[in-house]
């Protein structure tokens, strides 16, 4: 469980500006955290694959950006121009042109939900709470990252503790923020990577972290329900996702070209449901703590009549503008702060220049007050300009890799590799067969889950002769209600998810036995609805 909380600066009167309460929060959204329990296994002869503390993390990034399409394996280079059109997908402008941050609704329709007040004024700044982005050249060394404590790194991804992550080139300048959180995000855009951590700092000249996840650069920067936790935020993304960054601060432009990014207190932030699209995750206590109306994910816009050339604080007018065309992703909580923005550390952003101002605390106040969910809008159109309909979309792969898997055929194991997203088997002549009956390929995010009568497609990415197979169990009976038989690279199935009200999904796989190395990356996805973007994961 990570909830945030201030520190003993944080007592200070409540007549300072305390931005420095807001920041990390996040859970493993239904994932045990630690070494796996495994469930009765398929066969009664299985073995344990392998424990999750010995899973290796990968050594290198190669081929994530093949990766970045979702059922598609030979449409790379062609989604890769649309998921970066415009200069999208880039150090200083991350993610599609698609991508919900990039994104801005036409004709939004606010709720009524209101942020309440809190014990400090809402607050917009960098700092120890915030985050820094570093860009990764391909000269720079790679760095190993060791866990805080015995247990090792989180990797949410692969719901494992790892004892170490390998990041291919780890930027000198690297420094993560120095409230506990210790966010930081690298960005390798040779690679078309975002690495973020939570908790990231150095002990006696090594560095070590909490947590570590990874978001395609040129992607969403939102989880799918397959890779749901894609950063170090509670929502499960990147810190980097809507941060006012260094190079915007003071552009002369009337609003930042995106969504902002915000946390709120738990008065805030709801109980039931916890998160929403297209948030994948939230607080691990959020349903017991949490006592507000608005869910991690909501979009918070202030309505198109709100006067924000009326603020008396100038930096504020941008801000507020931002906040009528894009509005501000929920994204995190914090502790005490009605509302928090976040500025990356080290921009030329400071609302407060000469001490303390009741005017623009005043405003910063006028604008919690005006702030809404919105509820619907009747069109998007993306970061070009261009109309979208996959903004919304949730047509998104529903199958992970990540185990624990049972072995039951061969002496070595095939590991899940969280930068490829797939199931990768070691070079062998002797069929390796392993499965997952824990549930974990499918991770339960609310708004994805699978119901009767819906159409899904079934579709295999292979190499090396590898086989996948999926089967669907009433839980209650035991009864095997669907069995995808087994699949070869490029195979397609069609079917319609059984009646019934809770299955065990099992996912099982198969080694080439061309004594090279083989790999396994299955999408699942419902049909009959809008298609997400190719730059979905």
């Amino acid at each position: 469980m990570r909830v945030s909380a201030c520190l003993s600066a944080c007592a200070l009167a409540s007549s300072l500006l305390l931005s420095g309460c807001g920041g990390g929060g996040g859970a493993q959204a239904g994932a045990v955290a630690g070494t796996q329990s495994l469930e009765t296994p398929p066969t009664a002869a299985s073995t344990p694959a392998v424990t999750a503390a010995a899973l290796p993390a990968s050594d290198a990034v190669a081929g994530v950006s093949t990766q970045l399409v979702a059922g598609d394996a030979d449409s790379g280079s062609s989604a890769a121009a649309v998921c970066t059109a415009g200069n999208f997908g880039s150090f200083q402008r991350p993610f599609s042109p698609d991508s919900p941050w990039n994104s801005r609704p036409v004709n939004p329709v606010l709720g009524t939900a209101v942020i309440p007040a809190s014990t400090y004024y809402p607050s917009v700044a960098g700092g120890a709470w915030s985050t820094a982005a570093f860009e990764a050249s391909p000269e720079d060394a790679p760095m190993i990252v060791t866990g805080t404590n015995a247990q090792g790194v989180w990797d949410p991804d692969s719901e494992v503790y790892r004892p170490t992550i390998t990041i291919p080139h780890w930027p000198a300048e690297t420094q993560p923020a120095t409230g506990s959180d210790g966010h930081a995000e690298i960005i390798d855009t040779a690679a078309g990577v975002i690495h973020s951590f939570w908790g990231l700092k150095q002990v006696n000249g090594a560095w070590v972290t909490n947590q570590y996840a990874w978001t395609p650069l040129a992607g969403r920067g939102m989880g799918d329900p397959s890779h749901y936790y894609q950063g170090a935020r509670a929502a499960g993304v990147s810190t980097i996702g809507g941060l006012i960054r260094i190079h915007e601060a003071n552009d002369g432009a009337a609003m930042y070209k995106h969504a902002l990014a915000m946390s709120l207190d738990f008065t805030g932030l709801s109980a039931s449901p916890t998160y929403q699209f297209p948030a994948t995750s939230a607080d691990s206590n959020a349903a017991t703590t949490n006592s507000g109306q608005i869910p991690m994910g909501a979009r918070m816009m202030l309505p198109a009549t709100f006067n924000a050339q009326a603020l008396a604080t100038p930096e504020l007018r941008k801000i507020a503008e931002t906040l009528k065309a894009y509005g501000a992703y929920v994204v995190d909580r914090n502790t005490g702060t009605p509302f928090v923005i976040y500025v990356e550390i080290g921009a030329d952003f400071k609302l407060h220049k000469n001490g303390w101002s009741n005017a623009t605390a005043a405003d910063l106040d006028t604008i919690r007050a005006a702030l809404r969910p919105m509820q619907s809008a009747s069109s998007w159109l993306d970061g070009n300009n261009a109309p979208s309909t996959t903004v919304t979309a949730t047509a998104l792969n529903l199958l992970s890799m990540r185990g624990a898997w049972w072995r039951t055929k061969g002496t070595v194991s095939g590991e899940f590799d969280t930068w490829r997203q797939a199931l990768v088997f070691p070079a062998t002549s002797t069929l390796i067969e392993q499965a997952n009956a824990t549930g974990r390929a499918m991770n339960p995010v609310s708004w994805a889950l699978p119901a009767a009568g819906e159409s899904y497609r079934l579709s295999l990415a292979a190499t090396g002769g590898a086989t996948f197979r999926m089967t669907v169990a009433d839980k209650v009976t035991g009864v095997m209600v669907y069995d995808s038989g087994y699949l070869a690279d490029g195979d397609v199935v069609n079917f319609t998810w059984p009646a019934g009200t809770s299955f065990k999904v099992t996912t099982w796989g198969r080694s080439g036995t061309a004594n090279v190395e083989s790999t396994l990356r299955p999408t699942l996805v419902k049909t009959g609805v809008t298609a997400a973007s190719v730059c979905a994961s």
